[in-house]
């Protein structure tokens, strides 16, 4: 396997960090142009247009994050296990700043001003990824390891808005520690063995 990494990857990496920075609107090809040190035609050849480029991107991160998630399943059977794992992945992450920012999210709160082929694969991360926490804490309820208040896709829908918030707060903030401040009563809310 080549251990070099393609061009259109390279441009993939530079845009996401550039989106996480400023979002949709806060980069340009000059901007992924003199990142890389190649020509802007050179990136219109992989991907044509800015929107294309995006989309590109987002198919990518999502394809990375079911896959990670796929991962949570597979290392632990616990869901009270997978949950508390894909919240400590989050709280790493933006601990050491590796990955501090969820792109999807920030594109998310750009939804009515980009591109629909860009905002209908935002949205379909964030049906998949509600999905999924659904799917954990259904199984958590059932095999009593989490206590749920209301319906297993209400909860869902809850403790995603935590934890992107929590992403939120914690980079408004300059304080990484918000994000666990915020999440971790959530949590502990959900998983029967910390009540």
């Amino acid at each position: 396997m080549n251990a070099m990494i393609s061009t259109s990857e390279k441009i993939l990496d530079v845009a996401q960090s550039l989106i996480v920075a400023g979002g949709y609107n806060g980069f340009s090809y000059a901007d992924i142009s003199d990142a890389i040190g190649i020509r802007k035609a050179s990136i219109h050849h992989h991907f044509p247009t800015k929107a294309e480029l995006v989309a590109a991107l987002v198919d990518r991160y999502r394809q990375q994050t079911e896959l990670g998630l796929k991962a949570l399943r597979e290392q632990s059977a616990s869901p009270a296990d997978q949950l508390q794992a894909y919240v400590n992945f989050w709280q790493a992450c933006i601990q050491d700043a590796t990955l501090p920012f969820c792109v999807c999210a920030m594109l998310a709160g750009e939804t009515p001003m980009l591109p629909e082929e860009v905002a209908s694969r935002v949205r379909a991360h964030f049906h998949h990824l509600a999905g999924w926490l659904t799917s954990v804490l259904r199984a958590g309820a059932e095999q009593q390891l989490i206590r749920l208040d209301k319906r297993p896709d209400d909860e869902a829908q809850m403790l995603m808005a935590s934890v992107h918030g929590a992403m939120l707060s914690a980079r408004a903030f300059g304080d990484p520690g918000m994000f666990a401040a915020i999440v971790k009563p959530q949590i502990a809310r959900l998983l029967v063995a910390n009540r």
